[in-house]
C-alpha cells in the first residue's frame, strides 16, 4: 500500500497521521516541545523575577499541553485549533527570550540556542498544521 502525501506538505495525509501515531507521546513535535520546556525550566526555574519566570514557564508548557489536548480530541479540526494555540504560546516564549536577553537573564549563547529551538518548534507546528488542512 502506498502512502498518500498531502500535496502541501511532506507529512502524511491527516488520516494516515492518526494511524501512524497512537498516542500524543509519540508525536515528534510533542517530544521536541517537552524537551524545550525542560530546558526553559532548567534556565529560568529558579529566577527571582517571579512574574517573568511564571510567564515563560507557563507559555513553554502550554506548547506541549495544547498539542496533547488537541490530539486527544481525535479530530483534525480540533487538533488544528490547538496546534494554533501552541504556535501562539511558542510566539510568546520567543518574545520573552528577547526580554530575557535584554534583562541579562540569559547570555547571547543561551539566547541563540533557545531561539533556534523555538524556531524549530514553530516551523514543525506550521508544517503539521499544513498537513491537516
Amino acid at each position: 500500500m502506498s502512502v498518500k502525501k498531502n500535496p502541501r506538505s511532506s507529512l502524511p495525509a491527516p488520516r494516515l497521521f492518526y494511524m501512524t501515531y497512537t498516542k500524543f507521546e509519540d508525536l515528534p513535535i510533542w517530544i521536541l516541545s517537552r524537551k524545550f520546556s525542560v530546558s526553559i525550566y532548567e534556565i529560568f526555574g529558579k529566577s527571582r523575577d517571579f512574574g517573568f519566570r511564571d510567564q515563560i514557564l507557563r507559555a513553554s508548557v502550554s506548547i506541549m499541553n495544547n498539542i496533547a489536548e488537541g490530539y486527544e480530541r481525535k479530530g483534525s479540526k480540533e487538533l488544528v485549533k490547538f496546534l494554533y494555540y501552541s504556535k501562539g504560546s511558542a510566539g510568546e516564549v520567543k518574545s520573552m527570550l528577547y526580554l530575557a536577553k535584554d534583562l541579562n537573564y540569559i547570555n547571547e549563547e543561551q539566547f541563540e540556542v533557545l531561539y533556534k529551538n523555538i524556531e524549530d518548534i514553530l516551523k514543525q507546528l506550521g508544517a503539521f498544521i499544513k498537513s491537516l488542512v
